[in-house]
């Protein structure tokens, strides 16, 4: 067992690796160990509090009030994939990880979090908590958007084989869920491409029924020995929104989530859905998804945010907060890359004690 395992273990808060800097964030410091404990008890003893929470939770009247969105993507375990930039396994520690996710759902200007069932429960669990202390919930005023389609399993034979194997749209409606996500990658030389694209225009048509807004992250993609790699230039995306943009007998309640790529006009004039931009793999300088959201936003009018993972809750030696803080900044205020960048370090380490201060509050 690593120093760090053992840490955790004990219940203490793990050292920051050698080397980090002032950059490093703690996630142990951000969520205490005896609120992860409360959780788990919380899975056992009252698991109907999940639902309970999501009742109580105040909801927004509009998906996107102002018509842009930051949303956290933490969707990624269920589709086997742990890894964030060298590290295979760090997005397998659930204390950590969920460290992570609420240290950027308490950041200004993030609209909400696109998960699956589990983290989604988990969350409002961590909420119910606060709630018996504050009266408010984390998730108060965010959207909740369910991911539904996981089968893919990143590795195996049947990747490209994205089965709907998450969320459903009743479930989701039980959740009171805001919105839907899913996912077709369209590979050229695969068959299964097609049963994706058939699953996801009926589910799309079964989000919107149910009065759930969908958004459809699709990309073409090349094979590897890594598995499908997503094509990012202008070309391969704008055939990928066109595809997407005609699934589903409505496109009324419908956004678009591709990634960056350059020429990203081009890209953006292809439809009129909105779009959102997506991050990918970790980057070793996470600065540079924020140079590259501050490209997309002023690419066209469809541009209108981003749902992004990795490299804001993960990104290496930095405080997830603090990169959240500036993504919110590009897409709600249009600042620049360069402003970003002063406010990732304005911003790091601020209210790292936000959860540490509740418990000093007794529960109502």
């Amino acid at each position: 067992m690593t120093p760090e395992g053992a840490a955790r273990s004990a219940g203490r808060r793990p050292a920051p690796a050698r080397g980090s800097g002032a950059a490093a964030f703690d996630p142990a410091a951000f969520l205490p160990r005896a609120w992860y404990e409360a959780l788990v008890d919380l899975r056992v003893r009252r698991p109907e509090a999940a639902q309970a929470e999501a009742e109580a939770r105040t909801r927004r009247a509009a998906v996107a009030p102002a018509g842009r969105l930051l949303v956290l993507a933490a969707d990624h375990p269920a589709r086997m994939v742990t890894r964030a930039g060298t590290h295979a396994t760090a997005m397998g520690d659930r204390w950590m990880l969920l460290s992570r996710v609420l240290r950027v759902l308490t950041a200004p200007g993030v609209d909400g979090l696109m998960a699956t069932p589990d983290i989604v429960e988990e969350v409002l669990l961590l909420s119910h908590l606060a709630r018996r202390r504050t009266g408010q919930g984390w998730l108060d005023d965010k959207l909740i958007l369910g991911c539904m389609n996981r089968g893919g399993l990143s590795g195996t034979a049947f990747e490209i084989d994205d089965r709907m194997t998450a969320f459903t749209p009743d479930g989701m409606v039980r959740l009171r869920c805001d919105g839907a996500k899913l996912m077709v990658r369209i590979d050229p030389q695969d068959p299964a491409t097609v049963a994706t694209l058939e699953a996801c225009a009926h589910a799309i048509d079964a989000c919107h029924a149910a009065g759930l807004t969908v958004f459809l992250e699709a990309f073409l993609v090349d094979r590897s020995p890594a598995g499908p790699r997503p094509r990012t230039d202008a070309e391969s995306l704008i055939r990928a929104a066109g595809v997407a943009a005609g699934l589903g007998t409505s496109t009324a309640h419908t956004w678009l989530k591709l990634p960056y790529g350059q020429g990203y006009e081009r890209v953006a004039a292809a439809t009129t859905l909105p779009i959102l931009m997506l991050g990918g793999e970790v980057r070793e300088d996470p600065k540079v998804v924020l140079e590259e959201f501050a490209a997309g936003m002023a690419a066209g009018p469809t541009v209108r945010g981003a749902l992004v993972g990795r490299n804001i809750s993960f990104a290496p030696e930095e405080d997830p907060r603090a990169l959240a803080v500036a993504a919110a900044a590009i897409v709600h205020r249009g600042v620049s890359g360069e402003e970003a960048r002063a406010l990732v370090t304005a911003e790091r380490g601020r209210d790292i004690d936000t959860i540490a201060r509740l418990e000093e509050t007794p529960a109502q």
